[in-house]
């Protein structure tokens, strides 16, 4: 592929709010980039810091203008295409005030997918593999459209905390559990 056509189509999915990718995702970009060609050309984009590699497999569009401020998120959701995830346990509880430390630079998920821990440059993503249903996991979380992720309910959340044995004694008992 050649710079200025990696460079244009970057820049239109840019303006369509996407900068995140699988190599999957840009091997569909360029289809008819040969298997060795195409890790030369990954490994010219990103020496001339068009693209970041923060974790194996997801690749950013460093000159991205419509990347946010939760780029972790977006690392996230492209880690586990194709399964169903959603922000839960520490980080969700942390932002609803339920947990006295809050996780810096860590994203936990629920995830129908396998588990994993991927460390990144923006931060750390841990998905939790989930047996609940499908329509268990709409009941329990609500899209967030901003984020572009489903989020768990606050009682969901520490549900799934208490369900996956993680440690409890950080979570601030609800004002009805205290009397």
């Amino acid at each position: 592929m050649k710079l200025p056509e990696a460079i244009r189509k970057f820049q239109e999915l840019d303006q369509a709010g996407v900068y995140v990718f699988s190599r999957d995702d840009i091997q569909k970009m360029f289809p008819d980039e040969k298997e060795k060609a195409l890790e030369k050309s990954l490994e010219r984009l990103r020496g001339a810091g068009i693209l970041e590699y923060p974790c194996k497999g997801v690749y950013i569009n460093a000159l991205a203008k419509s990347k946010k401020a939760r780029v972790i998120e977006d690392i996230a959701a492209v880690l586990r295409r194709g399964s169903y995830s959603y922000v839960s346990l520490e980080s969700i509880l942390s932002e609803y005030g339920d947990i006295s430390q809050i996780p810096v630079s860590m994203l936990t998920l629920m995830t129908t997918g396998p588990r994993g821990v991927y460390k990144t440059n923006y931060g750390t993503v841990e998905f939790t593999h989930t047996k609940r249903s499908l329509s268990e996991i709409a009941q329990r979380t609500v899209f967030d459209k901003e984020r572009r992720l489903r989020i768990a309910t606050r009682e969901a959340a520490r549900q799934d905390l208490r369900r996956v044995g993680r440690n409890l004694s950080l979570l601030a008992q609800p004002e009805y559990e205290r009397s």
